[in-house]
C-alpha cells in the first residue's frame, strides 16, 4: 500500500495537462522570421544603385553600337555604287589633217551611289538630248590616238566632267563602256 500512497503523491509527468504556448510569441516569431528573410533577400538579390546604373549603361552601350552598326549598314548600302545606263552610241568621224573615216560604237555606262538612282533617272530623262550631244560631241572631237585601247583614260574623264557639269549636281562618280569598237571605214 506504500506504494499506492507513493503513486497517489506524485501524479505522473504523461497525465499532466500540457500548457498551451502563447500564440503572441508565435505570431512575433513569425513576423520576425519574415522581416529577417524580406532584409537577406534586399541586400542579396536586390542589385546598389551603383550596379543598376553599371547595367543601365551596359545596355545603353550596347543599343548604341547596334544602332551605329544597323545605320552603318544602311549607309554602306546606300553608298554603293551601281551602274547606270547612259545609252549607245555610234559616231563616224574623220581625224584632222587625214581624209580616212572611222567610226565608234559603244555602250556608255555611268557608276552612281545607290540612293541618288531616283534623282539621276529624273535628270537623265529630263536632258537625254543634252547629255548625248555633249557625249557625241566628245567623241568626235577626239584624236584618233585618244581613241585606241590604252588611251580611252581621257575620253572617260572628258565624258564625266561634261555631264555632271549637265546635270545640277555630280551625280556620276564615273563612267564606262560596256562596248568600245574603233572601225576604219
Amino acid at each position: 500500500m506504500a506504494d499506492e500512497n507513493k503513486t497517489d503523491d506524485k501524479p505522473e509527468l504523461d497525465d499532466a495537462p500540457a500548457k498551451p504556448r502563447s500564440n503572441t510569441s508565435l505570431i512575433v516569431l513569425f513576423v520576425g522570421m519574415v522581416v529577417v528573410l524580406e532584409t537577406g533577400m534586399f541586400f542579396f538579390l536586390v542589385p546598389s544603385a551603383e550596379q543598376v546604373s553599371a547595367l543601365a549603361e551596359a545596355e545603353l552601350i550596347q543599343s548604341v553600337q547596334e544602332g551605329a552598326e544597323k545605320a552603318e549598314q544602311e549607309q554602306s548600302d546606300e553608298n554603293q555604287e551601281i551602274e547606270f545606263d547612259l545609252g549607245a552610241f555610234g559616231e563616224t568621224f574623220s581625224p584632222i589633217e587625214t581624209e580616212r573615216s572611222f567610226r565608234v560604237e559603244l555602250k556608255l555606262y555611268g557608276l552612281i551611289r545607290k540612293k541618288n538612282r531616283e534623282k539621276m533617272a529624273k535628270e537623265f530623262d529630263a536632258k537625254n538630248g543634252r547629255l548625248r550631244h555633249a557625249i557625241r560631241m566628245k567623241i568626235r572631237n577626239s584624236e584618233l590616238n585618244e581613241l585606241t585601247e590604252n588611251q580611252l583614260g581621257l575620253l572617260q574623264r572628258r565624258i564625266l566632267t561634261t555631264c555632271n557639269h549637265l546635270l545640277d549636281e555630280d551625280l556620276l562618280l564615273g563612267v564606262g563602256f560596256h562596248e568600245f569598237q574603233l572601225i576604219e571605214e
